[in-house]
């Protein structure tokens, strides 16, 4: 017999092992019970260990051991059992825990019912997918167990959130809006949704008073500033793990002293303290030099002025007379002396409610504030026309400041101050270059080079239009630079004669400082301690050609408007709502309730802007950023926020 032959003649005997191997052990298996692919796979190993015993004792070409293989492994596939059918599984299966087995019987019904209702789709009980999906894994943690009822009653922890709630009205909020649920005589059911409707009011209250009742874009499009809600998730856990829940709520309050002091205002305004005298109106007091007219609200008028005098003095004189005239400038009035009828109303000021709902609406803005603001930090006042510097929580330094004009308002925003630049360029923005300097230039040729102004026409035909540094400069010697996308900032300025004013709202926007030489020394004292700044030094370094400092430490510019707000003395200051924000953030609180969602993300040139902290130095030419391109620095004149020069408009 040839070789050929003789190999397949063995190959088919193996295969016939093979298979009769296999059914021998599934009949086995189907009389005694015993699991068939366990048997078939040992039958079919000892018909493969027989094969490669035959095999062995007559070598075969290596397609003779591929087909037995394949044989063995396709009856092994066959025989595979179904999950369901292991054992196993089925074992580990009913050993699972049950998560709500260590519950009391009447929280873990209640926790069932609150599985259903967080599970439920159409789930309308909180304000967004977040929040719900927050909640939902907060109660998962806790295994379902309620966090205001133990053993299906009321805690004591929602009795003091529940108390809290109802004292909404101390932070300025409005306690109808946080609807608290009664837990007594409910069935499973009902506790359940009373759970997390209190859960849902809480995280509410936790929003508003952290963060507003609605988004400052309500208000005004000229802000910019964090007003970051609080995490759903941290204020469960907070509230859940605090020895007392209702003082754990007031830690989402605004930290500034600033919106304490209101705070304190208001709960004593509510008090109905003794409402200040008004002086009733009456005749028209004229000053007369040579017989004074005498009417007895003169003493009233004099304490209102805040000058001294006898109680029986009723003469209206020359000093009460100019004391009028300096109010009615500071007030917008007509300057007349003369004590009429609209220079009353004005004296008097708001009614107590009126003043009630104005410290409300300042409390409101704090709360877009960020909340920590280190160790030094400038706040700018914009109805007060003022700039305080705060260091280690007391005033290092104020000055009086020229704000935007109202058509031309100063923005509210929080930023970081970067660095001070000495004897800027200013470079007249496109807008007024073609809105103002183009038109007067046709009027007047002369009219750019006796402002200082040089002109320069651009290969694309546009036309740039800037001012060297210089002591006629339109900033001054000193800008301080803290980026952001309204491109303001705060400058000297040749025009000193506005501080004297009362009310100071000339500039395009941004903030010219009466005393910029202190302020750059109050600063770099702050942020370069060991170098020994001072005024004078400062004041050695003007002359033709710009130079940064940076400002290594982080000192935080807040851009503020509390035209209600508590001075040192404890007494309330109210001044004029100079751009209406005032009168837009109450009429927001009365109408508009919503969530607040984190500030969308700035466009990449508006990221560019914030970021921008230095400009490198002189070289090869390089990319520049935003804020450098609109402001200029080095040799080539850029564009810069506009303060006009003297002539057209400052």
């Amino acid at each position: 017999m040839n070789g050929p032959r003789l190999e397949r003649i063995l190959a088919s005997t193996a295969l016939a092992l093979i298979l009769a191997a296999l059914t021998s052990a599934s009949a086995t298996a189907q009389d005694t019970g015993a699991p068939t692919a366990a048997t078939a796979s040992e039958a079919a190993a000892a018909a493969g260990a027989a094969a490669v015993a035959t095999s062995e004792a007559a070598p075969a070409p290596s397609a003779a051991p591929a087909a037995a293989s394949e044989a063995t492994a396709t009856p092994k596939d066959a025989a595979a059992p179904a999950p369901a059918a292991n054992p196993a599984v089925a074992s580990e299966q009913a050993a699972a825990p049950d998560p709500l087995a260590a519950l009391d019987p009447a929280d873990r019904a209640v926790a069932e019912k609150i599985r259903d209702l967080l599970g439920a789709k159409n789930n309308a009980i909180f304000a967004s997918k977040r929040e719900h999906a927050a909640v939902e894994a907060f109660y998962q943690n806790r295994h379902l167990a309620p966090l205001w009822l133990d053993k299906g009653v009321e805690n004591a922890r929602a009795q003091a959130v529940i108390a809290r709630l109802k004292n909404a009205a101390a932070d300025g909020l409005n306690v109808n809006d946080y609807k608290t649920p009664t837990f007594a005589g409910l069935s499973a059911d009902a506790l359940a949704e009373a759970e997390l409707k209190l859960t849902q009011t809480l995280l509410t209250y936790a929003r508003h008073l952290q963060s507003g009742r609605f988004p400052y874009t309500r208000v005004s499009n000229n802000i910019e500033l964090p007003q970051d809600p609080p995490d759903p998730a941290q204020v469960l856990a907070k509230i859940a793990e605090a020895a007392d829940a209702g003082a754990a709520l007031d830690g989402f309050s605004p930290p500034h002293e600033g919106y304490k002091k209101l705070k304190a205002m208001l709960a004593q305004m509510r008090a109905k303290a003794p409402a200040a005298k008004e002086i009733a109106q009456g005749q028209v007091l004229k000053l007369n030099a040579k017989a004074p007219m005498e009417d007895p609200r003169v003493p009233l008028l004099r304490d209102k002025l805040g000058l001294t005098g006898d109680a029986s003095d009723l003469r209206y004189e020359a000093k009460l007379a100019e004391a009028v005239k300096k109010f009615q400038r500071a007030n917008e009035l007509p300057v007349t002396g003369n004590l009429d009828s609209k220079t009353i109303t004005e004296l008097n000021g708001p009614s107590r409610d009126k003043q009630i709902d104005t410290v409300i609406s300042n409390m409101e803005r704090w709360r877009w504030y960020p909340r920590d603001l280190g160790k030094a930090y400038v706040i700018v006042n914009l109805p007060d026309f003022t700039l305080r510097v705060m260091h280690n929580d007391a005033e290092a330094w104020s000055t009086r400041i020229v704000i935007g004009k109202p058509d031309m308002p100063t923005p509210l925003l929080s930023e970081t101050m970067k660095y001070i630049t000495i004897n800027p360029t200013w470079n007249v923005p496109p807008s007024i270059v073609y809105n103002e300097y183009m038109p007067a230039l046709q009027r007047d040729p002369t009219v750019l080079e006796r402002q200082g102004l040089k002109l320069v026409y651009n290969r694309d035909g546009s036309v740039h239009i800037y001012q060297p540094p210089g002591e006629a400069n339109a900033l001054g010697r000193i800008r301080f630079n803290f980026p952001n996308r309204f491109l303001v900032y705060q400058h000297d300025t040749p025009d000193k004669y506005m501080f004297a004013h009362d009310v100071r709202a000339y500039s395009h926007g941004c903030m010219r400082v009466q005393d910029p030489a202190k302020y750059a020394e109050v600063l770099l004292d702050i942020a370069r301690p060991s170098e020994n700044w001072t005024a004078d030094r400062i004041k050695r370094m003007f002359g033709t050609g710009e130079q940064d400092i940076q400002l290594p430490a982080q000192i935080w510019v807040l851009l503020t408007y509390q035209n209600a707000f508590v001075d040192d003395a404890g007494k309330l200051q109210i001044r004029r709502d100079v751009y209406n924000v005032d009168s837009r953030t109450l009429a927001a609180i009365k109408s508009e309730r919503g969530m607040i969602e984190p500030m969308q993300e700035r466009k990449r040139e508006q990221e560019a802007v914030s970021t921008s902290q230095r400009r490198p130095g002189a070289g090869a030419p390089r990319n520049v950023s935003f804020f450098e391109a609109l402001f200029g620095f080095g040799s080539r004149p850029m564009q810069g926020r506009p303060v006009p020069p003297r002539g057209i408009t400052r």
